[in-house]
């Protein structure tokens, strides 16, 4: 019954396949699952491997009759964990075959899909709570209250404003992943983008006395970039230096160029916006850039922050072939340093973007 045509086709299946009988011995296994269940696999008892109760559900209802089935199954490695979609079908009243399929970027998308949903809810949900509730007390004895109509009106402009920025940095977020895989050829100067940055954020620098020591030189290199994405990542940056780290008093704009960094092909720029605020604990670091995250919740949401504003910039520095390097220990401020490709000799800025 497993002659050598069954053998070379299940062998040719990039995916694990196994051939049982009705007692749940493998009576055949292709290279892929034998990479996976080690070479004893073969003779082997099914249910000793997939002892998982999904999967073993599934294995004793299709062996008991049942035409066919599927579930979940989870292996562990040192490196990582992989989620497998067990399939199993007859393939005739002595034999099932069953395959593997690995959906653990599939799990991970739909896992990070419901944590997005469920924390948008949760940002929405606070402000709508509040206006709910003000709007009832205007509507009742608060309503000839002159004074605390004012109060009240000002504070649900600050939520109403507050669910603005929210969803004005969700659609950001949405249009730059959008266009993540389309790489900008037009040249840009990082000198333009900076000067332009610091002159919108003006008023804030000032209102926090915060003196700006600026290090760009006026010729420093180009870069192949999209100037409106690129003065959102740098103002998302400053902003956040003058919110997190106006303890310091000042803030360092430096670009430098470098012949290599690893990771990149030719010269790079970099540009790093540090404070001297009190710092972040080296354990948040890795987690700055998912949505969402902050290290100081209630202070992030007093200041307007969205959580949003670090996802941005990867995303943008993604489709730029960038990257953001993230240094920082409490009590001795912040450094976010922005390394971006130069200009390659040939000038690109002649070549449609792809």
């Amino acid at each position: 019954m497993y002659d050598a045509a069954t053998t070379a086709l299940i062998a040719a299946l990039p995916q694990p396949v196994l051939l049982i009988d009705m007692a749940g011995i493998v009576k055949s296994a292709n290279p892929t699952a034998v990479d996976l269940f080690g070479s004893h696999i073969k003779g082997a008892q099914i249910r000793a491997h997939l002892r998982q109760p999904d999967v073993a559900g599934m294995l004793d209802r299709v062996l008991g009759g049942a035409q066919g089935g599927s579930a979940n199954f989870v292996s562990s490695s040192a490196s990582r964990e992989t989620v497998w979609h067990v399939t199993a079908r007859h393939v005739d009243d002595r034999t099932v075959v069953l395959s593997l399929g690995d959906v653990s970027d599939i799990e991970a998308a739909e896992a990070q899909r419901r944590d997005f949903v469920a924390n948008v809810s949760h940002e929405l949900r606070s402000p709508l709570t509040v206006l709910s509730g003000f709007i009832e007390t205007l509507q009742g004895p608060a309503g000839d209250d002159v004074v605390a109509r004012a109060e009240f009106l000002a504070i649900m402009a600050d939520q109403a404003e507050r669910m603005t920025g929210l969803v004005a940095d969700l659609l950001s977020l949405s249009r730059v992943e959008s266009a993540e895989k389309i790489r900008p050829r037009t040249v840009t100067s990082i000198d333009m983008v900076l000067k332009a940055t610091l002159a919108a954020l003006r008023p804030q620098i000032e209102t926090a006395q915060i003196t700006i020591s600026y290090q760009v030189a006026p010729d420093i290199a180009d870069v192949p970039g999209d100037y409106d994405q690129l003065v959102q990542v740098f103002h998302n940056l400053i902003e956040n230096a003058i919110k997190y780290g106006y303890g310091g008093g000042r803030i360092d704009v430096v670009a430098q160029q470098m012949p290599a960094m690893p990771g990149f092909e030719g010269a790079v720029l970099r540009v790093s916006i540090r404070d001297y605020g009190e710092g972040i604990d080296p354990v948040h670091i890795p987690r700055l850039t998912e949505r969402f995250y902050r290290v100081d919740k209630a202070r992030s949401r007093d200041s307007g922050g969205t959580g949003l504003g670090l996802a941005i910039v990867k995303h943008i520095l993604s489709r730029h072939r960038g990257r953001l390097i993230i240094r920082s220990a409490q009590g001795e401020g912040t450094t976010f340093d922005v390394v971006l490709p130069c200009i390659p000799s040939a000038t690109i800025s002649d070549h449609p973007e792809e």
